[in-house]
């Protein structure tokens, strides 16, 4: 698990405390030390994820906003051939310059990485993936309003490299290069990892039905 915690829901910046499961007793352990990152412009509101319907504010498309919730982690990707050394096999996508991900709420391939790309598609909102910024030179999907994605209800939410510090995303989360390489070293296929991002509030008030560690800071 990665466990992401923000002050408050409109907070632009938080933390993430990587976490593995004791398959004895189904405890949650911490790994490593809790790394910044940055979150969206506006905070976060409530996605579409692994959770069940909460009350509050509801992420939409363009809202800059990251998706509270709990949510699969899919697929990595980045510039590179491969992922970085000494990774365990997560799935990885090389991006090109004709991988887009679609973010045209009318397209029904809209909340989709699309590699090769067809150029003559020509959605009116899409993510080239391959940047001049580097942002996206190494990533993984959050499976957010996916499988099957609600108009409107938001796309192509990843975690990325950042800008800097305290630097907030359109609706992603972002962390130090260095940082994510070290996710992507971590992260196991089979161990099914799951992104959590919650304010405080919510934390607190979730930590014990949705069987999450406790705090460790």
């Amino acid at each position: 698990m990665l466990l992401v915690r923000a002050a408050h829901w409109n907070a632009a910046s938080g933390s993430l405390q990587r976490f593995e499961r004791n398959s004895a007793d189904g405890s949650w352990s911490a790994v490593g030390e809790v790394i910044p990152v940055n979150l969206g412009r506006n905070g976060m509101a409530w996605g579409r994820g692994l959770h069940d319907p909460q009350k509050g504010i509801t992420k939409r498309e363009g809202d800059r906003r990251a998706p509270a919730g709990v949510y699969e982690l899919t697929t990595a990707f980045g510039y590179a051939a491969a992922l970085p050394q000494n990774a365990h096999g997560f799935p990885y996508l090389q991006v090109d310059s004709d991988t887009v991900c679609v973010e045209e709420v009318r397209s029904k391939d809209y909340n989709q990485v699309i590699p090769n790309a067809d150029p003559g598609k020509g959605w009116e909102k899409r993510s080239v993936m391959l940047r001049p910024d580097g942002l996206f030179r190494w990533g993984v999907v959050v499976r957010q309003n996916a499988p099957e994605p609600r108009p409107g209800a938001g796309s192509c939410v990843f975690l990325h490299v950042w800008r800097g510090p305290h630097e907030p995303t359109a609706g992603c989360t972002s962390l130090a290069p260095d940082r994510i390489e070290l996710l992507l070293r971590w992260l196991e296929p089979n161990a099914r990892p799951v992104l959590v991002q919650l304010p405080e509030a919510a934390y607190a008030k979730l930590r014990e039905p949705w069987q999450l560690p406790g705090p460790t800071r």
